[in-house]
C-alpha cells in the first residue's frame, strides 16, 4: 500500500505534498514541509494561493487556513509568530459574530469550486470556523479572536438539529480540541445520537447504495466513520461500534486505486483541483489508517524508514500526538 502511494505522490502530487508524504511516512524532516507551506503564505498573514485546491487565486482565505493549520499541527509547529499574525489576520476576516464565513468576497472574482459560492455579506460557518478554532485550543494558543470564535463554535455544536454532514466535520474538529472537556463529552453524545438518527454516514459499506449521499454533492459524495473519526483519540469513535469502525477502515483501505492514490469523490469542477486534491486525500487516509493500526507496507524507496520522523515528539493538547 505504501509504495504504490509513494509511486503516486512522486508523479501527481505538489511539492507540498511530496514533502509531507516524506515527513510522514519516509523519516524525513519537518523543515522541508514548513518551506514548501511557506509559499502559500500572504502578508497579511493569512494563506492563499490554492492551498485548498477548491479556492484558486492569491487572495487569503478561511479554508486555507484551516488546511495550513491542519499541516502545522502535524508537524508541531503551531506555536510562535506565524500564528500570532494568523490570529490578528482572523480577527480582520471573521463575520460580526466572530465566526469564519466560508469563502470571503473579493475585489475581483477568482475561481472557485460551485460548492463554495461566493456572497457579498457570508455568513460564518461552523465548518470553517470549527476546525480552526479546535486547532488553535488543541495547541494552546491563546488570543483575543479565540474567545468570540469559541463562543460561536458551542453556540452551533449545542443547537445543531438538522446539520449538514460537512458542518459535522467542522463540529469534530472543534470538539476535539476545546480545553472543557466535560463538555465536548456531552455534546458529543449529544451529536453521535443525531449521526445515527439522521443517518449522516455510512456504517455498512455493503450497503453504501441505501443511504444518502451528502446534500448537494456529486454522486457516490457520502461520508463514513473514518471520516470523522481520523484517529481513535477523537470524540466521534464512540460513535461506532468496533465493527463499524472496523469496516470503515476496510472500505478505505480499499478505495486505494490501481495508480497508488485514493479517489475523491466531489464533484470535479477543474482539472487541476482534481488532480491537485487527489495526493492530499491520499496522505490523509494513510494517516488515517496508520492512526488505527493498520499495516501500511513498505516503501518503496530503499532504505527508507516508516514512520514521521517527530513520532517521539510529545504534542499538548487534548488528543494525543499523531
Amino acid at each position: 500500500m505504501l509504495g504504490r502511494a509513494e509511486q503516486f505522490i512522486w508523479l501527481t502530487a505538489r511539492v507540498l505534498e511530496q514533502r509531507r508524504f516524506t515527513f510522514h511516512f519516509l523519516g524525513g524532516g519537518p523543515d522541508p514541509v514548513d518551506t514548501a507551506l511557506g509559499s502559500y503564505l500572504n502578508e497579511d498573514g493569512g494563506y492563499g494561493h490554492a492551498l485548498d485546491p477548491d479556492l484558486r487565486g492569491p487572495l487569503s482565505q478561511p479554508l486555507h487556513c484551516a488546511h495550513a493549520l491542519r499541516i502545522l499541527d502535524g508537524l508541531n509547529r503551531c506555536a510562535g509568530q506565524r500564528i500570532e499574525r494568523l490570529c490578528r489576520h482572523l480577527t480582520g476576516v471573521s463575520t460580526p459574530d466572530g465566526a469564519l464565513p466560508v469563502v470571503r468576497p473579493a475585489p475581483r472574482a477568482y475561481p472557485t469550486a460551485p460548492y463554495h459560492p461566493v456572497l457579498d455579506d457570508p455568513p460564518g460557518a461552523l465548518a470553517t470556523t470549527g476546525p480552526v478554532v479546535g486547532l488553535l485550543h488543541r495547541n494552546r494558543v491563546w488570543h483575543a479572536w479565540l474567545f468570540r470564535a469559541t463562543e460561536f463554535c458551542w453556540e452551533q455544536v449545542e443547537t445543531l438539529r438538522h446539520c449538514h454532514p460537512y458542518e459535522l466535520q467542522g463540529a469534530v474538529a472543534f470538539l476535539d480540541g476545546v480545553p472543557d472537556r466535560a463538555r465536548a463529552a456531552a455534546a458529543a453524545d449529544r451529536l453521535g445520537r443525531l449521526v445515527r438518527e439522521q443517518r449522516l454516514v455510512v456504517l455498512d459499506p455493503g450497503r453504501r447504495a441505501d443511504a444518502p449521499v451528502v446534500p448537494g454533492g456529486a454522486p457516490g459524495e457520502q461520508l463514513f466513520p473514518h471520516d470523522l473519526a481520523r484517529r481513535p483519540e477523537s470524540v466521534a469513535r464512540g460513535w461506532f461500534t468496533d465493527e463499524e469502525i472496523a469496516r470503515s477502515l476496510d472500505f478505505l483501505a480499499a478505495e486505494q486505486r490501481a495508480d497508488g492514490g485514493w479517489p475523491v469523490h466531489r464533484r470535479a469542477w477543474a482539472p487541476g483541483s482534481a488532480l491537485e486534491r487527489r495526493p492530499i486525500a491520499t496522505v490523509e487516509a494513510l494517516l488515517t489508517l496508520r492512526a488505527y493500526g493498520r499495516p501500511l507496507g513498505a516503501p518503496a524507496g530503499a532504505g527508507a524508514v516508516a514512520g514521521p520522523a517527530a513520532a517521539a515528539v510529545t504534542r499538548p493538547g487534548p488528543v494525543p500526538p499523531r
